[in-house]
């Protein structure tokens, strides 16, 4: 078996892990840090909405054009008086992309563009679109994405319960704005594939917060029942058990996403590429921040307010006391599994930390003692 795998049966079983939970005010800290420069992002430089979204005219030249990238777009905003984006595609060809233009600009445009690549306009294919179009398109990705978030909540809180619900919609709103905001940022084009992207890492943010979730509501049934374990550590239980998945399935995911934005995007400048790429990168990484760092310890938050978790928890402390000061070993959360439900306050060992080893007190017992002639 691979390390990895070996570290990922360890944290299954308990032998291993990390306190999550216990440290969630500073994952609060960096994702509100993060977030509030993703906001500013956003109010500084705003987004670069693309054509699609506040129209303009695409202009397209025949193959093999010998003039560079940079030479086409400095005549373009010079003929325009706007900002361009050219692209040159595989055949040679230039895609000139310049917003806020009508039909009388674009004729004028494209007769310039013609005089300065030394290409007949009748050649140059001009194609326009309008503002109403990309209002549509804005109307309706706002629109899917609402559906999206009311349907999600409905049923996570079905499926589980309205804190559950409520922690897993504060984790997508994380998302989307740190996405958003670094779009904003990086200055990259907002298209509707950056549109289709966003969409598209909601579902695995959320697949990764279900599957905890679904773990934790598993080793949670009837936690009142016992007294060595609080509600916080046994969800630190479920976030380590299922963090080797989560991290597999992110790495899987973002590998692909990371050929398109830095070698497709990148290396051979196929810019058409980074407006879904980019989304997608950054919004898969910080989905899987999201629901190991702060959907879960949320939860666990929203949880222990409960009176009967506080409840669970001054037992669970009592009890712990009252074993050190008579000198046993207190069930410590870093040294103990979640319970079992068999109605007793037995269970494995370890959540956190190395596994407790079996005293040396029955080992041997019905052996006879010395050495076996």
């Amino acid at each position: 078996m691979s390390k990895l795998g070996t570290l990922g049966a360890r944290l299954h079983h308990g032998e291993v892990g990390y306190d999550f939970v216990k440290n969630r005010k500073i994952w609060y800290g960096i994702s509100i840090l993060i977030t509030i420069t993703a906001i500013v992002g956003l109010a500084v430089r705003g987004l670069h909405m693309g054509i699609e979204f506040q129209g303009g005219a695409v202009f397209t030249t025949p193959k093999n054009m010998s003039a560079s990238v940079a030479q086409a777009e400095t005549w373009a905003e010079d003929a325009s008086g706007h900002d361009a984006i050219v692209q040159k595609l595989g055949d040679g060809s230039l895609r000139i992309q310049i917003s806020g233009t009508d039909t009388q600009q674009s004729d004028q445009i494209k007769e310039d563009l013609s005089q300065k690549l030394d290409v007949p306009a009748e050649k140059i294919n001009a194609d326009l679109v309008g503002p109403s179009w990309g209002d549509q398109i804005a109307n309706k990705a706002w629109q899917g994405l609402g559906i999206f978030m009311v349907l999600v909540v409905i049923y996570l809180a079905i499926a589980f319960e309205w804190r559950m619900a409520l922690a897993a919609f504060v984790a997508l709103v994380h998302d989307i704005t740190i996405t958003v905001g670094i779009y904003a940022l990086v200055g990259f084009e907002v298209t509707p594939g950056t549109v289709i992207g966003l969409l598209t890492i909601l579902g695995y943010s959320l697949y990764d917060t279900v599957v905890v979730f679904d773990s934790l509501k598993e080793q949670t049934k009837d936690i009142t029942k016992q007294t060595r374990w609080t509600y916080a550590e046994i969800a630190n239980r479920s976030i380590n058990s299922t963090l080797v998945r989560s991290i597999n399935t992110t790495v899987v995911a973002l590998l692909p996403v990371a050929g398109l934005l830095f070698i497709g995007g990148g290396v051979l400048g196929a810019g058409m590429l980074n407006d879904i790429s980019l989304s997608l990168f950054v919004g898969l990484a910080a989905g899987a921040y999201s629901s190991i760092f702060i959907a879960t310890p949320l939860v666990a938050d929203l949880k222990e307010a409960e009176p009967q978790m506080k409840s669970l928890k001054k037992r669970v402390l009592a009890k712990r006391a009252q074993a050190s000061a008579k000198g046993e070993e207190a069930p410590a959360a870093a040294d103990e599994a979640p319970y079992a439900d068999d109605g007793t306050d037995d269970a494995a060992a370890a959540v956190v930390g190395p596994r407790n080893q079996p005293t040396s007190r029955g080992r041997g017992r019905g052996r006879p003692s010395g050495k076996r002639r």
